[in-house]
Parts: C-alpha cells; sequence; structure tokens
C-alpha cells in the first residue's frame, strides 16, 4: 500500500480557502435557529427567500433576523461551536444574541 504524502500543491492555498461563521438566527415566532455559513449574509437571504436552500426548521417561521455572527477558523471549528450553541440552554443563546448586537439593535461590525 503506498503511503500518501502531503505535497505543497494538494495544500489549499490561503486566499482559496474559505472563512466559516457560526450564526444565529431569530425566527418571526421568537424562536432561535443556529447554523454555519461562509456567507452569512447569503445564508440568511436564503432562509427567508429559497424554499430549495432555506434550512426546513426556518422556512414556516419566516423573517428570519441574523441576531449573532462568530467567526471559525476552519469548517470542523464552526461545526464543533455549532453543537456547543446547539447544546446551549436559550437563556444562554439570547445573551449571545445580546452581545451581538448594539443599542441600536445592529450586528456590533455593521456601521
Amino acid at each position: 500500500m503506498a503511503a500518501a504524502f502531503l505535497t505543497e500543491k494538494s495544500l489549499p492555498k490561503p486566499e482559496t480557502m474559505e472563512s466559516w461563521s457560526v450564526y444565529i438566527v431569530r425566527c418571526a415566532d421568537g424562536s432561535l435557529y443556529t447554523g454555519i455559513a461562509t456567507d452569512v449574509t447569503r445564508r440568511v437571504e436564503e432562509h427567508n427567500e429559497n424554499n430549495l436552500l432555506a434550512a426546513r426548521y426556518t422556512r414556516t417561521r419566516r423573517p428570519v433576523v441574523l441576531v449573532y455572527e462568530e467567526a471559525a477558523a476552519t469548517r470542523s471549528a464552526a461545526g464543533k461551536r455549532e453543537y456547543e450553541v446547539k447544546q446551549m440552554r436559550r437563556e444562554e443563546k439570547e445573551a449571545l444574541a445580546s452581545k451581538g448586537k448594539d443599542e441600536g439593535g445592529r450586528m456590533k461590525d455593521e456601521g
């Protein structure tokens, strides 16, 4: 059996590597949905507008509003953090959501 070695050609280039994020949206019924994406803005639009790409959970709870976003280094890290957030009690998720917003109700990294 041949050994597999990583070569320079087989490693992903930094400029092509995708950055992942964990996000929380608040649904129209007040519930919270947690997911991961490389483009959170696009993903929230999909939850709100696209029946084929939206999560089954959010399809009947529209509109959804982004309340929290957290960067992750890799897809694996994002998935692990998503699991952690999904295991949290609602109060803990609400605390994260409140950290993600400023006094005006905008995400803190928005202008």
